[in-house]
């Protein structure tokens, strides 16, 4: 198969540090690579894939200097996808809906990956204008608040399964990564860690968007004696930071499309205790690879509980629920699918009279020779 996979440009793919999105499309079109697919990447020129590269920018936008308007140069991405569209059989794009408009006009198969936050107000009336745009959600939670949005299924994310090594011993301290947010809650994981008496090692980004929260509400929390600070790191760190923790907290307050870190944990054979929002109870098995909580009383009490929980079951629920080759067989599924649907939308009422009436004298030559 033919594929072209449209990653957004913010960061590398794969990316250097944080990068959720950026990170499974990475996955993704490797593991399609090798399972001799003919893929083409369209991304950042400072990208590093076995596919075609076609590059959007010449690097990452989050790191050039001087780059202020990214809409642009994902503009120039996409009218470089529809010069080459002829060349695939299916475009999956990563650019939640940027190019739905184009869709229509272009007429080509094409399948969207929404990775995002879907319960925001504006994007109610987008979704039912665009309501013929086939897409798909990272968990069934994050489909919830578009109901009339023209989903065709669920693909939970997948690492590949020799990323991250499995550690078999607990470690000593709680591990908290990804991003410093209002959403993410580091300051829950302080307070976890604080009153269960252990170490905390945040490895998180740190967004423009949210430096003055960073600032203002959780730097001086990292003064107390229990918490290191490491910033972000990139997946050669993670088995290491990760597989060492006794636990990874995710105490996050908001509805959570997926969660890359529970899977990356869980990979290490390190237990997730979490907070039941968003996709958490669909990722975690409830005693086995993790945790969930209601509070942070809880999750201090989970703290100790977790202590005599079997990383070997841990591990074994990534292996079989959570690895790329599973993500990518679900993902050749979709495109199969609207493949299917794309050649059901182009037969004509004229091609399917045609047929008809040719299966009707079809019949009739055979029941005359019969006779």
């Amino acid at each position: 198969m033919k594929i072209a996979q449209v990653a957004p440009l913010y960061e590398s793919v794969p990316p250097a540090g944080y990068g959720g999105t950026e990170r499974v499309v990475s996955w993704l079109t490797e593991e399609l690579v090798r399972l001799g697919h003919d893929v083409t990447l369209f991304a950042s020129g400072d990208s590093c894939t076995n596919a075609r590269l076609i590059p959007g920018c010449p690097t990452s936008l989050r790191t050039t200097p001087g780059c202020h308007d990214f809409l642009a140069y994902h503009i120039l991405m996409l009218e470089k996808v529809r010069k080459h569209r002829a060349e695939f059989d299916v475009v999956h794009f990563h650019t939640d809906y940027l190019h739905f408009p184009l869709c229509r006009e272009w007429k080509l198969t094409h399948l969207t990956t929404l990775h995002g936050r879907l319960d925001l107000p504006d994007l109610v009336p987008l979704y039912r204008e665009f309501s013929d745009m086939p897409v798909a959600s990272i968990s069934q939670r994050q489909q919830d608040p578009l109901p009339h949005a023209n989903w065709i299924g669920n693909v939970y994310h997948g690492l590949p399964a020799n990323l991250l090594r499995f550690h078999r011993g607990p470690g000593k301290y709680l591990a908290f990564i990804g991003r410093i947010s209002p959403e993410k809650r580091p300051d829950r994981a302080i307070a976890i860690a604080t009153a269960a008496g252990m170490k905390l090692r945040i490895a998180a980004k740190v967004d423009s968007a949210d430096r003055v929260y960073f600032e203002n509400t959780i730097k001086p929390l990292l003064a107390q004696p229990n918490v290191e600070f490491i910033g972000e790191i990139g997946d050669h760190q993670k088995a290491d930071f990760l597989g060492n923790a006794l636990a990874c907290l995710a105490p996050i307050d908001w509805p959570e499309p997926f969660g890359l870190n529970m899977i990356e944990a869980m990979a290490c054979g390190t237990p997730t205790i979490a907070f039941r929002q968003g996709s958490v109870p669909e990722v975690i098995d409830e005693g086995v690879s993790g945790l969930i909580v209601e509070s942070v009383s809880e999750a201090v009490e989970a703290v100790e509980r977790v202590k005599s929980m079997s990383r070997a079951a841990c591990r074994n629920v990534f292996e079989e629920r959570f690895t790329v080759s599973r993500m990518a067989n679900d993902y050749l599924k979709l495109y199969q699918r609207v493949l299917d649907q794309r050649l059901l939308d182009q037969r004509s009422p004229f091609n399917e009279s045609l047929m008809a009436e040719l299966a009707e004298s079809e019949n009739e030559t055979i029941a005359e020779d019969a006779a």
